[in-house]
């Protein structure tokens, strides 16, 4: 049994299995970003192997939605190249799920982001009916997860909106929730707008709305900028459908903390903690010994077999896939592209880059295995380097089963080590070598020194 390590994915609606709801969710992603004094788009910097943006398409696709609207603004460009290199366009067309893209620019409010897909709502009207709800989230909020957003949508009433809200001990600079004598949501007013006593309230506004989409066009055509920014506000559609007598539910969050954005590189290190832990906890649960979480490092998107022992300091990035009873670590290095099946292990100070090793390969000590295959049940000696790279290509190296790499050895490829064969300590294998199976090949150059001799009493692989 294999898990692939992402956040943990409990709540009703999810992507894979629970079904489709149907309507749209709206992702806000104009923002320039300025206070992470960055080239890169804010909503493409990376968490734990992914880009932020990423982690918020996971919450609109446990949503079950019919489309996906982006509004992209600054560095578009970025934005639609990731979509299509990162496979993110695709993961959505797989899942039945359209893509659509709305550009705001300038960006002067959340409230002027609806706006800009306005035309891509009343579409969505139109081919949905009334009764469907627009949800609205933000590509630099990874930290939702699918069970409050899940409650969002459930709390909803019939013609009304809901809305996520969190209670924290400091809220400046939020928007305040005012509350109704009877409990019910009167209105949200923004910091910079709000009185003394307003300012006093410690219940804020998230963001995240579900509006009903019948609805939704008309109340975002009556916003006007008239507030200390200058912006159009969403906080004001929320006042304007309590004034036309719709009902809207406030949903606080159980966790607080799920409402934090980013917005500066010291809360993308935040960001990643939590969901580094959700990762790592995910694998423990699906019987994954990770013997010290706080040095370990797993990437989302890791695939890791029940029984494997990751050990301290050991780093596993996205696009690994270890099988059942492995054993990984201390201070090893899985990078993209590599495989190791049951039972492999990998140690101290060695580096895997798009390397397939099979079944009880050992490769334990202060190795490098780049583009290579290693056959089941070899042994790879300390200090082996695949020289895979010769200044302008990549080039791939075959290693046979239960072949004896000796320590010291250096492969430079394309090379290939048959089945069976021995390479001495510090042999170096040069560019282009067959290594026939059961061949002895020592020395630099290294070369044959006829069959492999048979060892006279069984050995400890290294």
């Amino acid at each position: 049994m294999t898990v692939q390590g992402s956040a943990p994915s409990r709540g009703a609606g999810s992507e894979g299995g629970h079904g489709r709801r149907g309507g749209t969710v709206v992702v806000l992603a104009a923002g320039q970003g300025t206070r992470m004094k960055s080239p890169r788009a804010k909503v493409l910097h990376p968490v734990c192997g992914r880009a932020l943006l990423g982690w918020v398409l996971d919450q609109a696709l446990s949503l079950g939605p019919q489309r996906v609207v982006l509004v992209l603004g600054d560095r578009r460009e970025q934005i639609e190249a990731w979509l299509g290199a990162s496979g993110e366009r695709a993961r959505l067309e797989a899942a039945g799920v359209e893509l659509l893209l709305a550009e705001q620019r300038p960006q002067r409010g959340t409230g002027h982001a609806l706006l800009a897909c306005l035309a891509e709502l009343r579409a969505a009207l139109a081919a949905d009916g009334p009764g469907s709800p627009v949800v609205v989230l933000y590509g630099d909020m990874p930290l939702l997860t699918p069970e409050s957003l899940a409650a969002l949508l459930r709390a909803r009433p019939a013609g009304g909106a809901s809305l996520l809200t969190a209670t924290v001990a400091d809220p400046t600079g939020y928007g305040r929730i005012l509350r109704t004598p009877a409990g019910g949501v009167r209105a949200i007013v923004e910091h910079k707008d709000a009185s003394a006593d307003e300012r006093a309230v410690h219940e804020v506004n998230v963001g995240v709305y579900a509006f009903p989409a019948e609805l939704l066009p008309a109340h975002l055509e009556r916003l006007e900028p008239k507030n200390a920014q200058g912006e159009y506000y969403l906080t004001d559609v929320v006042g304007s459908l309590v004034s036309d007598g719709k009902g809207v539910v406030a949903v606080p969050l159980d966790d607080p903390a799920e409402a934090a954005g980013v917005n500066t590189l010291a809360q993308l290190a935040e960001a990643r903690a939590v969901l580094h832990g959700r990762i790592l906890e995910a694998h423990m649960a699906a019987g994954v010994l990770i013997e010290d979480p706080a040095s370990v490092a797993i990437d989302h998107g890791v695939e890791i077999g029940a029984g494997t022992h990751v050990l301290p300091f050991t780093v596993i990035r996205s696009g690994v896939r270890v099988g059942e009873g492995c054993e990984v670590g201390p201070f090893a290095h899985l990078r993209s592209g590599t495989v190791l099946e049951n039972g492999a292990e990998v140690g101290n100070f060695t580096e895997c880059k798009n390397a397939a090793l099979g079944a009880h390969v050992k490769a334990k000590h202060l190795s490098y295995l780049g583009d290579v295959t290693i056959g089941a049940g070899s042994n790879i000696g300390a200090g082996t380097i695949v020289a895979n790279y010769d200044g302008v290509h990549k080039h791939h190296t075959t290693i046979g089963e239960r072949a004896f790499v000796g320590s010291g050895t250096i492969l430079i490829a394309p090379s290939r080590v048959g089945d069976g064969a021995l390479t001495g300590a510090g042999a170096v294998v040069k560019r282009g070598s067959d290594i026939p199976a059961g061949e002895a090949w020592v020395g630099l150059p290294a070369r044959s020194r006829g069959t492999r001799p048979t060892p006279t009493k069984p050995t400890k692989p290294t």
